[in-house]
């Protein structure tokens, strides 16, 4: 069987497959698994529709699913491909503007709803610990006691999964999101519905499947998986050259550090004025290397000029 070769952690196919409205129950169940509330959710009314449109025209912008639940609390969901500078920032920037967006003149604190923002990141974003699912909630440091019902942040990184297909039965409900969010592509759709038989998974298994058959989809989908490697090219290439530029700034400031010592020897052993610090490091490494050489090109001649001629070492 030929595999589905769609991957879901594709913006364009991760918003296909929860952000439409008839997928809703593959929403509700990937909430349900990363949330874990106290009261599950049961209904979920999307705010922003999956729309062609915003593609065309958002380029490589991200884009979030929003849905609000049955008692009004608000989910925000998005996927993230790579771990960029400044990540976190910006998901509590946006977070607070989602709940601050809920006021309007007049309006009453108590009405504001808990807001949900919830980040999948296909990599990893803290390199010194080995949890997947972080959920950070407004906390008092000293008793514990938390502002529940406002606003919670979540983080799944990916990038600890490591769930093999045989420990599929067994696995939690996020656990088994997660191996279809990084393997579904490899499994045709027959035997991925096998493997998880849920309607949840299905419903989204199919979205998949509709991304793969319907040829303007499946264009936008591949678009999307050139601009994502072009992204990271760009990345991997700034981040490359920034390394370079460091090793360089560190060669020069060796260099400079070196001629700046090597000029104060000199004027010292010349017994002339020593410049300071500050007045030599404001000069570049090329007049530097020149003082360095006439003050060297200085001392020998003087030294040369004290050496005793031939006429005047008492030989007749």
């Amino acid at each position: 069987m030929i595999p589905l070769g769609i991957r879901p952690t594709n913006d364009f196919a991760f918003l296909k497959s929860f952000g439409s409205p008839g997928n809703t129950l593959a929403l509700k169940s990937l909430l349900n698994a990363i949330l874990q509330l106290p009261v599950p959710i049961v209904e979920v009314r999307l705010q922003n529709p999956f729309n062609r449109q915003e593609f065309e025209d958002d380029k490589l912008s991200i884009l979030d699913i929003r849905a609000v639940g049955q008692q009004g609390a608000i989910y925000d969901i998005e996927m993230q491909v790579s771990n960029h500078p400044g990540l976190v920032q910006r998901l509590v920037f946006y977070a607070c503007e989602v709940y601050a967006d809920q006021m309007r003149a007049g309006d009453n604190y108590q009405k504001l709803k808990p807001v949900y923002a919830i980040c999948l990141l296909e990599g990893r974003l803290w390199g010194d610990s080995t949890r997947m699912h972080h959920a950070f909630r407004l906390m008092d440091r000293d008793t514990g006691r938390c502002l529940t019902g406002t606003l919670e942040v979540h983080t799944l990184e990916m990038g600890w999964y490591n769930l093999q297909e045989v420990d599929l039965a067994t696995a939690s409900l996020l656990e088994q999101w997660v191996y279809w969010l990084l393997h579904a592509h490899e499994y045709d759709a027959g035997t991925l519905k096998r493997l998880l038989p849920d309607s949840a998974f299905v419903q989204a298994t199919e979205a998949l499947e509709r991304i793969a058959e319907i040829t303007e989809d499946k264009i936008m989908y591949d678009r999307r998986e050139k601009a994502i490697r072009d992204q990271r090219w760009l990345l991997t290439s700034a981040r490359e050259e920034g390394l370079e530029e460091g090793r360089e700034e560190g060669r020069e400031e060796g260099l400079v550090a070196g001629e700046i010592q090597l000029i104060q020897t000199l004027q010292e052993v010349s017994c002339q004025p020593v410049s300071d610090e500050l007045t030599l490091r404001a000069m570049s490494l090329g007049q530097l290397k020149e003082m360095a050489a006439k003050l060297r090109t200085h001392l020998l001649s003087r030294s040369q000029s004290e050496l005793p001629s031939a006429s005047g070492n008492g030989v007749e």
